[in-house]
Order: structure tokens, then sequence, then C-alpha cells
């Protein structure tokens, strides 16, 4: 944290560092999917587990722009919502989510039931969707900011996948592409309103706690796969059993 007010820049500076210290691509769940390492039943388990934090995105954003109190920020806000949900049954992030999930083998009724989730998973996706809920805007806003380091792990995500999973398609990823260019959108707006309204010591502590916040929530996500289904591999009860591990 800071003892004294920053700069505009200076605060960017110090978001960006926190990014560069805890964003998930240095959890070692990251590297091994990336780098090939994981067999298909922890590919499919990751994929299943992230689908409950895809599906929460719109809800989180709709808490938050429940409580935008200007036209201009609902609209720039009301913009996420559709990129994830879209405009109609099969648009939107969501659904392309589960178009992963189908394409590794898995039944989206099961997905979509959220009965195969690690308690890790469900405790973090609802901490983040509650903070959104419950702090201020100003946090809200500051805790999208993961999204200024996305392209880099959506770029080594497509890339290492594709070459070094046989069963994954650019077409299973077709959530991705999208991503590279809506994430940037949307964090540079997020970043310019955080700049423009952390304007006190502790607004801008604030702001820095919400972003340490939500890299904890996708560090934590990693976390609790890699325990499951990595080491030491114990599966919780009612958690997702790979084909492979099934008694």
């Amino acid at each position: 944290m800071t003892d004294r007010l920053l700069s505009p820049d200076e605060l960017e500076a110090a978001l960006r560092a926190i990014g560069a210290e805890r964003y998930h691509n240095l959890h070692p769940f990251h590297r091994a999917l990336h780098d090939g390492k994981l067999n298909k039943g922890q590919v499919q388990a990751w994929a299943l587990n992230r689908y409950y934090y895809q599906a929460s995105i719109p809800a989180k954003d709709a808490t938050l722009l429940a409580r935008l109190p200007t036209a201009e920020l609902r609209r720039e806000w009301r913009r996420r919502l559709i990129d994830h949900d879209g405009t109609e049954p099969g648009t939107g992030g969501v659904a392309r989510w589960l178009k992963l999930t189908d394409g590794l083998g898995l039944d989206r009724a099961y997905v979509e039931s959220l009965d195969g989730l690690l308690p890790g998973t469900r405790f973090a996706v609802e901490a983040y969707v509650h903070f959104v809920r419950d702090r201020s805007i100003l946090e809200a806003i500051a805790s999208s900011l993961t999204e200024l380091f996305s392209p880099t792990i959506i770029s080594e995500r497509v890339s290492g996948m594709l070459r070094n999973y046989a069963f994954i398609t650019e077409e299973t990823l077709a959530y991705f592409a999208p991503r590279l260019t809506q994430a940037p959108q949307d964090s540079a707006f997020a970043l310019a309103y955080v700049k423009e309204h952390a304007r006190t010591v502790a607004e801008q502590e604030a702001v820095l706690g919400a972003l340490k916040f939500k890299c904890g929530v996708l560090w934590s996500m990693l976390d609790a796969l890699d325990y499951a289904y990595v080491t030491p591999a114990r599966i919780p009860p009612g958690a997702f059993r790979p084909a492979e591990d099934a008694a």
C-alpha cells in the first residue's frame, strides 16, 4: 500500500506491479495447462470449474450496473453483460465457454448443473460476486483490472493448448478470440475511471487492495484445481472425477 497520494501514472504503475507479481499466469497449474503437462481429465476439470467463474461474471456485473449513478456509466458497463450473455440464445462468452466443455467431452447439463464444482471454486467465485455487490463502486471497478493482463494469458493459453493437446481445436477455443479485443477495451475504461476517481490515499489503497483481492480469487481457483487433480490429487466428495480416475 501507499502512505502518500500517488499521481495517476504512479497509481497505474502500482496496479501493473500487482499484476506482475500476483496474476495467475504465474501459477504452476497454469504453466502445466499451457505447457501440455496435464491429461485430458485434468483439462476437463479446469474447464468445468472455470465455467462457474465465466457464468457468474454477468451476475457480478449486473450488481454493479444497478448501482452506477449515470446513464453513461451504465451504458459502458452494460456492454460487458452483452459480451458475456449475448443478445440471443447461443451467443456471448458463456455460450462459447460451453462449446469448450462440449469439445472436451463433458455433458453440458452436468456442467451447467454445477454439481461437479470444487468447494474452493464455489467459495472463490461467490466471494468475488459479493465483493462487487457490497464494496464501493470504485473498488468494484478496480477489481476488474485483472483484464489489463488477460491478453497475455489468452495468447499463451490458445497457442499452448493448440500446440500441446490433440483433443483441442480452434473451434473448441472459440471463447478466447473475442476477448483479445473486449478485454483491452474494458480494462482501458476501468483504468481511466480508477485513475480519475481515486483521489485520496485511502481511495488509492482501496483500489490496490481490490486488485490484490481479485488476483487472489483467480489464484485460489487454481490452487483448488492443483490440490484436487494434480498434487496430492485429493478430489473432494461430490466433485468432478475424470473418467480415468473413476473407480
